[in-house]
């Protein structure tokens, strides 16, 4: 998708904003190669304009995500992400919302920290502010931060108040908060820097529920004053003994981190929940192939080698991804033995190397080692039938970033195999790509959405350096290093969606670039966006590594823009 911003006239023409039309998308800007960026007015167009697509879907739409001033689009294609952003443009959103979700009760003590604070902040008092909160009925507009996490909207602006200077490191489950102008109650304890005036039983969150979320985007709420709080659990169910595992690996050493993934769950954005999946999916994909599996099978995803798992029955399994040395020892001792780490010492044990990227039986009581990657970073083992385990929104992925999943991979741990495949054979060895081994990985990117907030300094300087790899990088997103960027415009940025790819520049000025596990809003400003087909080289890159950035071919040069219609202010976070 070209980098081309599709604007209605009056937010072409600049300006302070005065000629920005409301009822009508102000301007749509592309995010990488599937994604678009519809800017509106305020947040009652965000709400009708949500759901409007809601209600009825453009052609070829895949996921929504609303945020305080945008609604960002995820499409099937490039081709119709293009479509959707001219149509977005022609839409009209005069008309009032249509809220599909009902009204939700929340009772709550008001005995928040920040109580008497917000009191003085609005002029209110204590008891104002607990009258101003119970006396109106709030929207959840969009969700973030963490699953559950509601952004609620008032009917008036009476408690508008800012977040505190200090943030708290850890925010007890339950608080019942205020900041800018928005209302939210935490789902879980996290650190959080809005103002708490009270607490709630209500359990915000709850994967045994049919819908999770207890207030999703479209829910009204209306919050109760109560003198004591009860906690709401769903009910539980009796829980029964899980079947005996005949069939499967068995975890000897679980490697430096290494996790169950496969393709993700898609569409849940809404609910404040990234998709998450294999970050390398082509090889997860490959791996599946070979053995016979669906694509979509899961499999296990481990990073710079040390895996060692042992065959519960026989077994056939396909590695793909970094290239890596696998070793398979047949011991001679019992599967107990083995498992205490003895079987590999045993002068009779018998050790044969297998191939990567191509099937292999693993007999019943053998171990499978993965070695230190000579080239690439993450590997991925299928096993016929699939990883068995219980899936969570339609997924059996593990989401490190919102805990979703099943937890890392343990010693001693016994991973099931599904009974079915796809195919009634194996495939073929197959051909892997071209691996990150020494030089700098080059990244095809997508100028923007919020390229204008840098200068051509800046901009020239992220396409001119090599950036490096940081220790801290997981896969919510990889940290790089190199000469800051220095942002040509003050103030924050509203939070608004992000995606898989996304360059996010905080104040330091270095990078972030979001992998599958990111938070699904921001407020910091994305650069550029890398393309979708190359995350899966990203992902491949390890610690250390190099990336230089380069504009994607066919795309525009990037170039920071004039003034906008849009004037940076302090918005809420958490």
């Amino acid at each position: 998708m070209a980098n081309t911003n599709f604007e209605t006239p009056s937010a072409a023409s600049g300006g302070t904003g005065q000629s920005a039309r409301p009822g009508r998308v102000r301007a749509v800007r592309p995010v990488g190669t599937r994604t678009v960026l519809a800017q509106v007015s305020g947040l009652q167009d965000v709400l009708a304009l949500q759901a409007a697509l809601l209600e009825a879907p453009l052609p070829g739409q895949q996921d929504v995500l609303a945020a305080a001033e945008t609604v960002m689009v995820r499409a099937e294609s490039p081709a119709a992400a293009r479509r959707i952003g001219q149509a977005l443009l022609e839409m009209d959103l005069t008309a009032p919302a249509e809220q599909a979700g009902g009204l939700v009760v929340i009772d709550t003590v008001y005995d928040g920290e920040d109580l008497a604070e917000v009191g003085k902040l609005t002029g209110l008092g204590a008891d104002g502010v607990i009258a101003a909160h119970t006396g109106q009925v709030w929207t959840v507009a969009f969700a973030g931060f963490a699953p559950g996490f509601g952004y609620m909207v008032g009917e008036n602006q009476a408690l508008e108040v800012p977040r505190r200077s200090s943030p708290r490191t850890a925010v007890p489950a339950g608080s019942v908060a205020l900041a800018g102008n928005y209302s939210a109650v935490y789902p879980r304890k996290s650190p959080g820097g809005w103002q708490l005036i009270g607490r709630t039983g209500a359990k915000m969150w709850d994967l045994d529920r049919p819908e999770p979320a207890l207030a999703s985007p479209g829910h009204r709420v209306q919050f109760r004053a109560v003198r004591d709080v009860v906690n709401v659990s769903s009910q539980t169910v009796a829980q029964q003994a899980a079947p005996e595992t005949t069939s499967g690996l068995r975890v000897l050493a679980p490697g430096i981190h290494s996790l169950i993934e496969d393709l993700g769950r898609q569409g849940h954005s809404a609910l404040g929940v990234s998709a998450a999946g294999a970050l390398d999916r082509a090889s997860l994909r490959r791996a599946n192939r070979i053995v016979g599996n669906a694509s979509s099978a899961a499999a296990i995803e481990t990073v710079s080698g040390g895996l060692r798992v042992q065959a519960v029955g026989d077994q056939v399994l396909a590695v793909a991804g970094a290239t890596s040395a696998l070793t398979v020892v047949t011991p001679s001792a019992s599967p107990d033995a083995a498992e205490a780490g003895g079987a590999d010492n045993t002068s009779e044990s018998r050790e044969r190397t297998v191939p990567v990227a191509a099937p292999f039986a693993l007999l019943d009581g053998e171990i499978l080692t993965i070695g230190v990657p000579d080239a690439g970073f993450r590997s991925y083992i299928a096993v016929r039938g699939g990883v068995d385990v219980k899936p969570v929104l339609g997924s059996r992925s593990t989401d490190t970033m919102s805990g979703i999943g099943p937890q890392p991979l343990a010693a001693g741990q016994l991973l099931p195999a599904g009974g079915e495949a796809e195919s009634g054979v194996v495939g073929s060895p197959e051909l892997q790509p071209d691996y990150p081994h020494g030089g700098a990985t080059v990244l095809d990117i997508v100028p923007g959405p919020r390229a204008d907030w840098f200068d051509q300094a800046a901009i020239d300087s992220l396409f001119a350096q090599d950036w490096t790899v940081k220790p801290e990088s997981n896969r919510v997103g990889m940290r790089l290093q190199g000469t800051p960027l220095q942002r040509s415009r003050t103030g924050e940025l509203p939070s608004e969606g992000t995606v898989a790819g996304a360059i996010q520049m905080p104040p330091e000025g270095l990078p972030v670039l979001f992998l599958a596990d990111h938070p699904i809003t921001g407020g910091y400003p994305v650069i550029g966006v890398v393309v979708d087909h190359q995350l899966d080289l990203a992902a491949q890159v390890p610690i250390g590594g190099s990336i230089r950035f380069r504009i994607a071919p066919g795309t525009a040069a990037a170039s920071p823009a004039g003034p906008s219609d849009e004037t940076p202010e302090r918005k809420a976070s958490n």
